[in-house]
């Protein structure tokens, strides 16, 4: 195999781009040498850091700690490898709705943006005539930043209960790879996406719905099976005009879209003020500012992408019905019957709930009765009456280094060493930890943060390596001591 350090490849394959990659790792020193002190309990090592969810926030993660010398990290997904995220699996728009050219994960590295890559695989005219990144493309994109980085990921593990032991975390483990029962940790970082701090969001109106009858658009959803059959998907967000698409194209008999609003959003609001000023400044505002901000594009709503919206309005049974706000579903004769607010009502067979995610820290097993100890939004901040809005104040109010606080003091303080880096830290701290565009810079910060950490609990230790070290810099060879002049018998002045 060809030495990827050598620069004898043709410029545009994928050996010279990942060459260059080992290159810029070299002239960086990294991976940097490990600098936190050994922790073992027993006969038990303690991991300094556990990374849960091997999608593009985890592998970052798990880059930009080695990067800093942070180096006893274990790192787990419940996924099968080459499924982690969303991109094989529940997500279903054909592009990406971030332009090509945004750095996303390469963390300060030119070799190891999506452009690098997709010029070295399909070289300068593909890159040039590319319009959107094909979903599936990501995904190779980022298994290849897994590989060319030599990240290390456990597939097949899940995390299902984290526990204070002692002065660390116990966390509990399940799966077929699972390599313990348990493991001990100083950190904990949840880098587990959208859903990572909550769970999809089931309205209320679907609580008697039997099951077989409807899906929401983050579930495994048989489409060839929906062919002929009348579809109706709640909501015009992204995820459910991308799930309307593929029952359009499953042959379904038609698809009806039913909107709340009365018109179809247009604008996406976080765009117009998307700049390096606003990552590193909005964690940085009061809370009536951050409220404000973020309850201003939610309110707004993010339009579903163009390209994912004509995928759908170019089928001819296809339809968008606005202002109808579902009131109530129930199964009768084998269908389903969806009244509105305004009085209507629809029949269908099969429903699509394209609702998205609710943010609720204490829907989450993983933190088993602690769950309900987390502070919210809602716990911190009273907003005015015009600005109300209860899906924002159930966000976690995060500490400004990504992690959770307790409600009330000394209930859970060993909730300082678990790090929000996935969608719930939106809330606190920006578009830091889940979108493509901010971040590297949310990593770089997550990543400072755990290692001042790690230091400041080890000081002592710290200190006495100070004290300790006596390394030589210099053998003595290098001077000789000489006698000075004394110039006092010719009347210079004396001290």
């Amino acid at each position: 195999m060809p030495d990827k350090t050598s620069a004898e490849f043709t410029p545009h394959s994928l050996d010279a781009l990942e060459a260059r990659v080992a290159q810029d790792r070299q002239y960086l020193c990294v991976p940097a040498a490990n600098w936190v002190s050994n922790h073992q309990v027993g006969e038990e090592q303690v991991l300094d850091v556990v990374v849960i969810g091997g999608g593009m926030c985890g592998l970052l993660a798990q880059h930009a700690l080695i990067s800093g010398g942070v180096r006893n990290i274990a790192q787990f997904d419940r996924s099968e490898s080459g499924l982690e995220g969303p991109w094989l699996t529940y997500a279903r728009m054909e592009n990406l709705r971030s332009p090509k050219h945004l750095t996303g994960p390469a963390f300060g590295y030119a070799s190891l943006t999506f452009r690098a890559w997709h010029v070295a695989v399909h070289g300068e005219t593909a890159w040039e005539a590319l319009d959107k990144i094909p979903r599936p493309m990501w995904m190779e994109y980022l298994t290849w930043y897994r590989e060319v980085l030599g990240l290390q990921v456990q597939n097949k593990v899940s995390l299902d209960l984290v526990e204070n032991d002692g002065e660390y975390l116990r966390l509990h483990l399940s799966g077929e790879k699972a390599p313990a029962k348990s493991v001990l940790a100083r950190k904990l970082i949840m880098a587990t996406g959208r859903d990572g701090t909550g769970q999809p969001n089931i309205p209320g109106f679907m609580k008697d719905v039997p099951r077989k009858y409807w899906a929401h658009s983050a579930d495994d959803i048989n489409f060839p099976a929906l062919r002929g059959k009348r579809v109706t998907v709640v909501g015009v967000g992204a995820s459910a005009v991308d799930n309307a698409a593929e029952a359009l194209e499953a042959g379904a008999k038609e698809v009806r879209h039913l909107a709340r609003r009365k018109e179809m959003p247009c604008i996406n609001k976080l765009m117009g003020i998307g700049s390096f000023g606003f990552i590193s400044g909005y964690a940085a505002l009061p809370d009536e500012w951050r409220w404000r901000m973020m309850r201003y594009s939610m309110v707004a709503q993010t339009p579903p992408p163009h390209g994912s919206t004509l995928r759908v309005s170019r089928h001819k049974n296809a339809y968008f019905h606005f202002g109808k706000a579902v009131t109530e579903v129930k199964e009768c004769g084998g269908l389903l019957q969806i009244a509105n607010a305004d009085g209507s009502v629809l029949e269908t067979d099969y429903l699509i709930l394209g609702t998205g995610f609710t943010t609720v820290p204490n829907a989450r097993s993983e933190f088993g009765d602690i769950a309900d100890r987390i502070e919210l939004w809602r716990d911190v901040y009273t907003p005015p009456e015009d600005e109300e809005l209860s899906d924002l104040g159930r966000f976690p109010y995060l500490n400004s280094d990504f992690t959770f606080r307790e409600r009330v003091p000394g209930e859970a303080p060993w909730l300082k060493n678990v790090y929000c880096f996935n969608y719930g830290a939106t809330a606190s701290l920006g578009k830091v930890s889940g979108d493509i565009p901010g971040i590297s810079e949310g990593a770089s910060w997550l990543t400072r943060e755990i290692a001042a950490s790690l230091y400041r609990e080890d000081i002592e230790k710290h200190w006495q390596h100070l004290v300790d070290y006596d390394m030589p810099e210099l053998d003595g060879s290098e001077w000789e001591p000489s006698e000075m002049p004394d110039y006092t018998a010719k009347g210079a002045v004396t001290a």
